[in-house]
């Protein structure tokens, strides 16, 4: 199968849905709201349901990276039997969240939002890409993380992790920092850039200036054919659904903070000895530190 996984096939759909052509896209959303009735349908039933011409529903399908409508059904097959368990889970507290909901389904609901965006995420990362990344933070001069808002705290905890091991990096959130540290890069430098979009223009502008100045780009994003996704030369791609109470931003920082502690410790790993060695160090002043501060 040339597509995607069982496993990871309905938060592919999700990830590349935004860059969709509408006819595309209205095929994607029908998977995403009731794959099994896609997976039992032939072609000429789905294009009767839908509305939609049997050549655009075979576009989606090579869209999503299948051969064809047949490949995409098996793989929904696949994911439907996979899923039955969740769906029974939902039947006993469903839907988003809502004003109304009581704490208890609050808990429940949020829990499972991010259980599930963790899920969708490390059903994508793909070791040999994650492999790749960890390959060239460890071999960089310098690196440096970039993001936004909500991402921008993303950039800024895998700053403080690789501080940690010995890994020095300066997180940016400010546009015109970010833009001047980018005119100066060279190659040999990192820039691993956060946003949920990748369309996000102080974020898209510094990583177009560093990639033009010979730097190596990570992205961390939940659109794989996003500007930014375009810019990279490496996509690792988080997931996160966006929901009433939890605007897109927020729904995926959790899955790419999964992403920056795989990075973090891959990192770790191949530099054992030296991280080591710093993790040991840092406790250690932050101990004596604390040690301090209750004697006082």
């Amino acid at each position: 199968m040339s597509g995607p996984t069982a496993a990871n096939l309905v938060a592919s759909v999700r990830a590349v849905l935004p860059s969709l052509t509408p006819s595309v896209r209205s095929i994607a959303r029908l998977i995403l709201d009731d794959p099994a009735m896609v997976a039992r349908s032939t072609i000429t039933e789905l294009s009767a349901a839908s509305g939609a011409s049997q050549a655009t529903i075979v576009r989606t399908a090579r869209a999503l990276g299948f051969s064809g409508y047949s490949e995409l059904r098996l793989a929904l097959a696949a994911a439907s039997a996979q899923s039955q368990s969740q769906r029974a889970a939902d039947r006993l507290v469903p839907g988003d969240l809502a004003p109304s909901d009581p704490l208890a389904d609050l808990i429940t609901k949020v829990t499972r939002a991010e259980s599930d965006a963790i899920a969708d995420t490390a059903a994508q990362l793909a070791p040999e890409r994650l492999g790749e990344v960890v390959d060239v933070i460890v071999e960089a001069r310098r690196v440096s993380m970039l993001g936004v808002g909500a991402s921008g705290l993303v950039a800024a905890d895998m700053a403080q992790k690789l501080m940690r091991i010995g890994r020095a990096g300066h997180p940016f959130t400010d546009v015109h920092l970010a833009l001047t540290a980018a005119a100066l890069a060279t190659p040999g430098d990192v820039w691993v850039a956060v946003s949920c979009t990748g369309e996000t223009a102080d974020v898209v502008e510094p990583v177009r200036a560093a990639r033009d100045a010979g730097a190596t780009v990570v992205a961390i994003t939940n659109n794989p054919r996003s500007t930014l996704a375009g810019l990279a030369g490496h996509v690792l791609v988080s997931a996160g659904r966006e929901t009433e109470f939890r605007p897109g931003a927020l729904a995926s920082r959790i899955s790419q903070l999964l992403i920056v502690d795989c990075i973090f410790v891959g990192v770790a790993q191949r530099t054992f000895t030296a991280a080591d060695a710093a993790l040991r160090v840092t406790k250690d002043a932050l101990d004596r530190y604390a040690e301090k501060r209750h004697r006082s």
